[in-house]
């Protein structure tokens, strides 16, 4: 009962908590799945599935002809590779364990190590698909060639990061009212298949229709991203900065409303009477 607790010092005790954040981190990778190679095809073959379904709208539609002069289906995958690890990670932080989550009964486990955890499980699993994905089509396919592979891949992880900031925001309110974040998660990931501007080049947009997508952050990080992948496209109407403004913004309202959530939260509030 006095035993005396051990405190070590601020090394140790950082490391001990990268290697809470790498158990968690892989706990959340095989979560959806017992055999992580299982989980991860499933994961590549959503991604190619819907890569197939955009390319096939895209010559149904007629709409081949407004995309970047260079390879056409990179340019689809560019934009299904950056949605899906926005909404892949917003999904998982908002879906991760809460204040009232039986591991939070075990230290030094808390929300923090928590939303570390599944945000970098979703990064992890969304780049490995993407690589390989990539790396199939480079060798069978078509040669692939990137402009600026440095600025692409940051791209994608500016949408990753900021899938996880709005996923904070979402688990801090889950406690409060899970239906209703429940409902708004799906709408906004649903929202996005068209809201992102993955379809259709920013330059081409008049103005009037580019005031609809501009707020969104992956919109600007999609259309970023297709000018560091593509020689022959400068985008104009997009911006680097307005994403990570906004991802800074939204980690700091995020984390503020789930320490209030922590404080505030009970296992009594889903009790049935």
């Amino acid at each position: 009962m006095f035993q005396r607790q051990h405190r070590g010092n601020a090394v140790s005790t950082a490391f001990g908590m990268l290697e809470l954040v790498f158990h968690a981190t892989v706990r959340n990778i095989r979560k959806n799945h017992g055999n992580p190679i299982i989980g991860l095809v499933l994961n590549i073959l959503q991604t190619v599935m819907l890569v197939a379904v955009f390319f096939f709208m895209f010559h149904i539609l007629g709409l081949r002809g407004n995309a970047i002069r260079g390879d056409f289906l990179l340019y689809v995958m560019s934009g299904i590779f950056m949605f899906m690890t926005h909404i892949k990670a917003l999904g998982a932080v908002a879906g991760c364990d809460g204040p009232t989550s039986p591991m939070m009964k075990h230290a030094p486990m808390n929300t923090f190590v928590a939303i570390t955890a599944a945000a970098l499980g979703a990064l992890y699993t969304q780049i490995l698909s993407a690589a390989v994905v990539l790396y199939v089509y480079h060798a069978a396919f078509s040669p692939i060639e990137f402009h600026d592979f440095p600025g692409s891949l940051g791209m994608l992880i500016l949408s990753w990061s900021s899938g996880a900031a709005i996923g904070t925001i979402l688990l801090a309110a889950k406690p409060w009212q899970p239906d209703a974040v429940g409902i708004v998660t799906q709408l906004y990931q649903r929202a996005n298949m068209i809201a992102s501007g993955k379809m259709f080049v920013a330059n081409t947009l008049p103005t009037s229709k580019l005031a609809m997508f501009d707020w969104n952050p992956l919109f600007h990080t999609i259309d970023q991203g297709r000018g560091f992948i593509f020689l022959n496209y400068n985008p104009h109407y997009s911006n680097y900065m307005y994403p990570i403004k906004v991802t800074l913004v939204l980690f700091v309202i995020g984390l503020m409303f789930e320490n209030f959530t922590r404080k505030h939260a009970s296992l009594s509030w889903g009790a049935k009477s």
